[in-house]
């Protein structure tokens, strides 16, 4: 696993200064001889011993449930600064110029072993970072920039000097995601996909961007996966288009564009290593030789915010002291113009508020695209039992309930709401009715006494707080080191600090939050903001982009943009040193790790 992930750093799912919800248990130890496995003891003959300290591992903490299975575990291990610096020296960079016939290869000879790499980032992640530095959301961009691709960052050492050519905002493939999403509901609230589509999600729809909460879904509960959104991710959107348009456009295979995700959780890596987001889904139809080989993955590697430190202090690099200005001039241009200007973030008006949340403004975006189709609608919200839940009502301008929709956020309350999802159990009784789920409304205060079934929405996540909150974000303690000494290595200094209380913790993420919100736009002259003020504008150029992307590609915008869910078997908790069984498991753990193309 990651250098630095450690028992301290799973917090996904907990919010600062709840304990976990998954205790310890303290089962019986063993005995060695199993011939007699019926053998019957008493508590004076058992011997005392000293149990050693309970650990937290990866397998515990990804979803709280233990359902993280062993060859996922070793993907997910592979994915570290560590490795990003490794391909980096292992692969030199493929150069691109441009001139009068466009975007070419300056250097030939490194084609055929060589990698362009590029990266996308999430805005939360900028927001983590301004609030460590005391900088502007922006200007924590623009250090990232500096670090990927300038001349002062990872360029400035190493095996081939090689960076990242081209370094995206997942912003921009958010926007695509929200257009997708209300299309999605709105689809589902016409009937239109009964006729049209057998595999459309049910309703209430559920968001499908969360990977920790997709993973509890595929392993815990799988009468939830036909309400799942079929949309992939921001993260694994981008990783598509990125891959798409430039092998295509570069005339170079999937395989030698090498693509890095930065994330506010551990969980994106477990997405990551999901075998449905290969090239394997778009490039169904293409060349029969490139269908037989490894299938290669949209993102190659992820790295947590707190892991974006340990890459630059790596390679001895001090993040503050890298210039906060724009790359521009030295970032060449997207080799197709018209998808460049859909992928550039100058375009982007994505929204950041405290009204959209800190997840991404899913839900959000849903309602207030109802409430344009409904002029003199109302959006009615009711607080939940915390205030991770939220039931939000859309009525008409004669008080008639139009959609309904919810915000559930931790999985304290996701429990929750999966227990009023449960369909009806048939019970073998005689003449006793089938039980049905509990359909009470989530909120005391609703104004409708329609139950959770009844939801067109519901945005969930997996972290209290939202992605803000993510388990890889940098913590109060992580920032008293990167300020004092410029690194993430703990001085003995900082050892000697108390531990930061519940209230300095909420205190840091609330100021996480703020520069969350502070996102400026890129556009100098804010024309852009002002030309696309309505959905019906900023939909239309959203859809125009992904028919365009769709268009070059040749491929239904259906395989570039769906993903699919499946019930999956956990192995925790099993039996893993029975000779036999270990033997398979392992065997099947290196064939998955080889499975997935992407340099591992």
């Amino acid at each position: 696993m990651s250098a630095i992930l450690s028992a301290d750093d799973l917090n996904d799912f907990i919010s600062p200064g709840v304990a976990c919800i998954k205790p310890f248990e303290s089962l019986p130890q063993k005995t060695k001889d199993l011939e007699n496995p019926y053998e019957v003891t008493t508590e004076d003959r058992v011997q005392s011993e000293n149990l050693p300290p309970a650990q937290i591992s990866l397998t515990d903490c990804l979803a709280c449930s233990g359902c993280v299975t062993s060859a996922e575990a070793v993907l997910i291990s592979l994915q570290s600064h560590t490795e990003v610096l490794n391909t980096l020296d292992a692969f030199p960079e493929i150069s691109l110029s441009n001139d009068h016939n466009g975007m070419t290869i300056t250097n030939a000879g490194a084609v055929e072993g060589g990698k362009i790499f590029v990266a996308s980032v999430s805005p939360q992640v900028r927001a983590s970072l301004a609030t460590t530095y005391g900088i502007s959301e922006k200007q924590a961009g623009h250090m990232i920039d500096q670090l990927l691709c300038g001349p002062q960052g990872l360029r400035s050492g190493g095996k081939n000097g090689s960076g990242f050519t081209w370094v995206v905002d997942t912003n921009v493939m958010r926007e695509a995601v929200l257009v997708l999403t209300a299309d999605e509901v709105s689809e589902s609230l016409s009937g239109e996909e009964s006729a049209s589509d057998s595999d459309a999600p049910k309703r209430p729809i559920l968001s499908s961007a969360c990977p920790g909460w997709i993973c509890y879904a595929e392993k815990t509960h799988p009468f939830i996966l036909p309400h799942l959104s079929r949309l992939k991710s921001p993260q694994a959107l981008s990783g598509t288009f990125l891959k798409t348009v430039l092998s295509k456009s570069l005339g170079i295979p999937p395989s030698q564009i090498w693509h890095l995700a930065v994330m506010p959780c551990f969980d994106k890596k477990l997405e990551a290593s999901r075998e449905e987001l290969t090239d394997v889904s778009w490039q169904q139809g293409s060349d029969q030789n490139s269908l037989e080989s490894k299938p290669v993955r949209d993102v190659d590697c992820v790295i947590t915010t707190r892991e974006l430190l340990s890459l630059a202090s790596s390679r001895g690099l001090s993040l503050p002291n890298l210039p906060l200005q724009p790359l521009s001039t030295l970032t060449p241009s997207f080799p197709e113009k018209r998808l460049g200007s859909f992928i550039s973030s100058r375009q982007s008006t994505a929204e950041q508020s405290t009204a959209t949340g800190t997840s991404g403004g899913y839900l959000y975006h849903v309602l207030k695209t109802f409430q344009a189709r409904n002029p003199g609608s109302e959006i009615v919200t009711n607080r939940g039992r915390n205030a991770d839940v939220v039931e939000y009502v859309l009525m008409s301008k004669e008080a008639k309930p139009i959609m309904k929709a919810a915000r559930y956020y931790g999985f304290r309350n996701i429990q929750n709401l999966v227990r009023k999802l449960k369909p009806s159990q048939v019970s073998r009784m005689p003449g006793v009715k089938a039980m049905a789920g509990r359909r009470q409304p989530i909120s005391r205060n609703a104004t409708s006494s329609v139950g959770s079934s009844d939801y067109a929405y519901v945005e969930v996540m997996a972290c209290p707080g939202g992605c803000t909150n993510g388990g890889g974000q940098i913590r109060v303690e992580d920032a008293r080191d990167a300020t004092a000494s410029q690194t993430v290595e703990v001085s003995a200094a900082s050892e000697s600090l108390p531990k930061p209380s519940p209230n300095e913790q909420r205190a840091w993420l609330a100021r996480v939050d703020e520069a969350y919100y502070s996102m400026e736009s890129d556009d100098p002259d804010g024309e852009g903001q002002s030309h696309l003020s309505s959905f019906e504008e900023k939909e239309s150029r959203i859809h125009e982009g992904l028919s365009r992307w769709s268009e070059f590609m040749n491929i239904p915008l259906s395989k570039l943009v769906y993903t699919t869910y499946r019930k999956v078997e956990s192995d925790v908790g099993k039996d893993q040193n029975a000779g036999a069984a270990n033997t398979n498991d392992t065997a099947r753990v290196i064939e998955i790790a080889g499975k997935i193309g992407g340099g591992w």
